[in-house]
């Protein structure tokens, strides 16, 4: 539910050109269906060997230094407050980091494939056929290939754009996510005065959500079904929240005394349907329909036969 990126252990993967430090935050919060990590690249070193997904759509958020961003062969600078997009099944990527290095969080959907492992013959079965698998690391094999190389850094694509750049809307927030071409999954920047809230306390059925608080301080409130005590806790720069789905117990940000900024972090399921439990409205999100329904016990209106 809660971690700070003070109290996760770094994992650092020194193999050049590769050179970073990453940092399971939504592992260590709790995230469910979703991943989020801190990832610090030294200088002159890649995040990664360049890749892309079938499935997952990752987001980055910069926190600071410099550095390129290389996408099927084409590069760009990018620094602090930039949003990147990797829609899935597109573009290969990799980072770079600039002279003091590249710190940024990533945002990922995750989607388990079942494939079935053979030891003795090294086989791999994607069902029916199968291919010869090998258990070595790649990035050895990466790191054999040699240097990645970087043409000289020319205009933003669609896909990356700046904090400054994007507009407030009407609640105050910017919708990074959605203004950098995101199709599965959205990244919001959330800044509130003291006493404020992000939202009302809510709930989901189906999206899973994570917030990493920037800068300030606040409460994350967390409002269970009926008869239980609503929980507290407080929040500082550098917590991660992670909200997996059907809890049935709403949360809620709420700004400490000096304001609070963060970032959430949602999945976009379409058939997803969110409860408010202070007001009693039912969204159902995919048919843009919000109501109130009655609370009924289980028997309600049943005979007593059973």
């Amino acid at each position: 539910m809660l971690a700070h990126w003070d109290e996760v252990e770094g994992i650092h993967r020194d193999k050049s050109p590769m050179g970073a430090t990453w940092q399971r935050l939504g592992d260590a919060a709790g995230a469910q269906g979703i991943g989020v990590n801190r990832v610090r690249i030294e200088p002159g070193r890649l995040s990664t060997p360049p890749h892309s997904h079938g499935r997952s759509e990752e987001i980055y958020y910069v926190l600071g230094g410099s550095g390129l961003l290389w996408q099927d062969e084409t590069v760009c600078e990018v620094r602090a407050g930039d949003t990147i997009v990797q829609v899935a099944d597109h573009y290969e990527h990799t980072f770079k980091g600039g002279p003091d290095g590249l710190d940024y969080l990533v945002f990922g959907t995750r989607h388990p494939v079942e494939l079935g492992w053979l030891p003795r013959s090294r086989a791999l079965r994607l069902g029916y056929p199968w291919v010869e698998g090998r258990a070595d690391d790649p990035w050895d094999v990466e790191a054999m290939i040699g240097e990645l190389e970087f043409a000289d850094p020319g205009e933003r694509p669609p896909n990356v754009v700046a904090l400054d750049d994007v507009p407030l809307d009407e609640d105050g927030d910017k919708v990074l996510a959605a203004a950098a071409c995101s199709e599965r999954s959205g990244l919001n920047w959330i800044r509130r005065e003291a006493g404020k809230r992000g939202c009302p306390p809510h709930c989901h059925s189906l999206e899973t959500e994570a917030f990493v608080v920037l800068e300030g301080a606040g409460t994350l409130e967390l409002w269970p079904v009926r008869g239980a005590e609503r929980e507290e806790h407080e929040l500082r720069a550098g917590h991660v929240v992670a909200r997996p789905p059907a809890t049935r117990i709403a949360h809620s940000l709420v700004a400490g005394a000096e304001g609070i900024t963060y970032l959430a972090y949602g999945t976009r399921e379409p058939n997803d349907i969110a409860y408010y439990p202070r007001s009693n409205k039912v969204y159902f999100r995919g048919v843009g329909l919000m109501t109130r329904l009655e609370h009924l016990e289980y028997g309600d209106g049943e005979p007593d036969d059973y």
